[in-house]
């Protein structure tokens, strides 16, 4: 067992993220919130730049209503307590093969291939399968019983 995968460590995906920010999101918001609540009280939450960046431009330009830029580089700028992945090229080859090995898209390959990259037990995503394994990594939503 690999010393991250023995710690519990959790990957995020922007979706989730997105939805604990998201004044519109209803039940997903509040399931999002105490799913990220429970990650920070733990310190066993991941994510990758990759879900930053998305994270920025979605709540700041696709949320009803948009959280203004400066909020939105306030959250960004908190989740320097994570543990934080930054692909390197490495990285993005490793995720075409995941992308071609399981046929998911480009950038999901690229989130599983960050979690991986940082031991992480599970993914939480709403995109990706709940139940599904990649990489050693199990995805779970916290949706599935919503």
């Amino acid at each position: 067992m690999s010393e991250g995968r023995g710690r519990g460590l959790q990957f995020v995906d922007t979706n989730i993220l997105v939805y604990a920010h998201d004044a519109s999101a209803g039940a997903k918001r509040q399931v999002a919130a105490r799913l990220l609540e429970n990650l920070w009280n733990s310190r066993r939450g991941c994510v990758s730049i990759q879900v930053l960046q998305e994270f920025f431009v979605v709540v700041t330009s696709r949320t009803h209503p948009p959280l203004p830029r400066p909020r939105a580089r306030e959250i960004v700028a908190a989740y320097h307590a994570w543990f934080v992945h930054s692909p390197t090229v490495a990285d993005v080859e490793r995720a075409i093969d995941i992308h071609e090995r399981h046929g998911i898209s480009f950038w999901d390959a690229m989130i599983v291939a960050s979690a991986s990259r940082l031991d992480c037990e599970t993914l939480w995503s709403e995109d990706l399968g709940h139940g599904q394994a990649y990489e050693g990594v199990i995805v779970k939503s916290p949706f599935a019983g919503i």
